[in-house]
């Protein structure tokens, strides 16, 4: 029993992680400063997030029609169509506040761990060197929902962003069955008034009978993940220079919609202020966190950075504190120009609420942005998802096959396509809302292993230099650790389920696979 928990809790030291992705073979060109990384981590978050949860999270979720749109029991607990989720209202500024808060701990312990082992792998690697094997495989299958999960909720986001685009510039309609989710879909045919914006863009509104019961999937969310997924199969080439142009155009877009959309408020939409409460307030926490995990993305540029250990804290909580301002001013101002009950399962509030001034330039400049900015985030989060698997199955816990690249492209093409394919065929059936839970539970959970990660690399890595130190240790990292579980704790309850199922399910793969074939153990064995 002991050999078996040594083997599960073995961890790698900082100083070997340096060393391995430091070798001749694997490193990487360092071109990064503190500015760029500040401009990555903005450009990371800023897309769907803004673009798309600020409207379901203020109005909430759980439409009967939705509920009752299949008369399995099982079926509709195992979809959560069931089980809705209490809206903030115009409250949803105090949420993101509250999120950003929980994010400030978290970025604090990341910029430490970034600073003292400046290597990629984010989260996952930084388990593996505090809290050991088992642990960093969870971390690395959570991050699947971080980055997977989490793009099909960009996908379904920028299909609404979409249809948006098409109608306001091109005055195209498409049937509502062919660009939405069944539980969206009947959500909107149940709860929408007649006057609402949404409605301009649909062609149909009428659902296909599929085994006896109404049915929709979102083609263009399933068209975009297919197109960036041979984009990224193919190969492409990022540099520093088109991220910050693409920054820049999309926080243009943001304060145009301050500047732009606080003519048209009525402080009338603001009452009541917070309509569902405390309970209101942290469930739209709960769902606008999924707005600021880009913030964690900069760790993973580790290796390209001059100076990470100086550059990595400014660039996390730099772009952290700019997102934040930027997310309380939208959220205000949508609220402020149409009531927060007509965003229900609206995955492209921004644009609906600009649609509703009757300014069609505005319109669709705003949703030019948008597909802009949610495309970019797409690209990082689907080139990100495949490297963790090729980082996982370079340590051995994954097989090999998952770290081999393509002979002419020289990308890591298995789990690229496996990923396109996995978040293509989700985001055909799969709501924003339902998208965003699943994420959030697994970012909360990589931010409490982080935190938890700094209170004992402060314990067993006493001699490491830190060139940034978390201020208050163990105080921080513990606050961030109880704000992430209350966070956690304010998601439905059909999300913990998935969570548990996504984790068991996980950690059967590792004993199976991972336990035996880890590269670490292998080296031990030769020692």
């Amino acid at each position: 029993m002991n050999d078996f928990l040594s083997k599960v809790m073995r961890t790698k030291p900082p100083r070997l992680l340096i060393d391995e992705a430091y070798e001749p073979e694997r490193q990487m060109k360092k071109t990064l400063t503190a500015r760029d990384l500040v401009a990555f981590g903005v450009g990371a978050t800023i897309g769907s997030g803004i673009f798309a949860l600020t409207g379901t999270a203020a109005a909430g979720s759980g439409s009967l029609a939705a509920r009752n749109w299949i008369e399995t029991p099982l079926i509709n607990f195992v979809l959560g169509a069931d089980l809705g989720r209490e809206g903030a209202g115009p409250a949803i500024v105090l949420s993101f506040l509250i999120a950003a808060i929980a994010c400030g701990f978290a970025a604090m312990c990341y910029a430490e761990l970034a600073a003292m082992i400046p290597v990629s792998g984010s989260a996952y690697t930084f388990a593996y060197a505090s809290l050991g094997e088992l642990i960093a495989w969870i971390i690395g299958w959570d991050l699947i929902l971080e980055y997977a999960v989490g793009n099909i909720a960009v996908a379904v986001s920028w299909s609404d962003h979409f249809l948006h685009f098409a109608h306001g510039l091109f005055g195209i309609k498409l049937p509502l069955w062919l660009t939405s989710d069944t539980v969206t879909a009947l959500t909107r045919l149940s709860s929408l008034p007649a006057d609402n914006p949404q409605w301009a863009f649909y062609s149909s509104t009428d659902l296909p009978i599929l085994f006896g019961h109404q049915f929709a999937m979102n083609v263009p969310a399933f068209v975009i993940v297919a197109l960036v997924t041979w984009v990224l199969v193919v190969g492409i080439s990022e540099s520093a220079m088109v991220n910050t142009v693409a920054v820049f155009i999309k926080v243009a877009v943001v304060l145009f919609v301050i500047i732009y959309g606080a003519g048209f408020v009525k402080p009338d939409n603001w009452v009541p202020f917070a309509p569902s409460g405390l309970a209101g307030i942290m469930g739209g926490a709960a769902i606008v966190f999924f707005s600021f995990i880009g913030f964690d993305a900069v760790s993973s540029t580790a290796e390209e950075t001059k100076n990470p250990q100086k550059d990595m804290p400014i660039g996390m909580i730099g772009s952290l504190i700019i997102c934040t301002i930027l997310y309380a001013g939208v959220s205000l101002v949508l609220t402020g120009i149409m009531p927060y009950t007509q965003y229900v399962n609206d995955a492209a509030p921004v644009a609906t609420a600009l649609a509703s001034t009757g300014q069609g330039w505005a319109h669709a400049l705003v949703s030019i942005g948008a597909l802009a900015g949610m495309t970019s985030v797409l690209l990082v989060f689907q080139l990100g998802q495949p490297r963790i698997f090729m980082a996982m199955a370079r340590d051995g816990l994954l097989p090999k096959i998952f770290g081999k690249l393509h002979p002419k492209y020289k990308t890591p093409m298995v789990p690229t396509v496996l990923t396109g394919l996995l978040v293509g065929l989700a985001s055909l059936f799969i709501d924003i809302g339902q998208a965003a839970e699943l994420t959030n539970i697994g970012t909360l959970a990589a931010f409490i292993i982080v935190c938890g990660g700094v209170i004992v690399l402060r314990k067993t890595s006493k001699d490491q230099d830190r060139p940034f130190k978390c201020p208050f240790v163990p105080t921080v990292p513990i606050l961030g650790i109880v704000f992430c579980f209350i966070l956690m704790l304010s998601l439905p309850i059909i999300t913990w389920i998935r969570f548990f199922v996504w984790m068991a399910a996980g950690a059967a793969i590792y004993f199976m696979y991972g336990y035996r074939r880890s590269r670490l153990n292998a080296l031990d064995k030769t020692d």
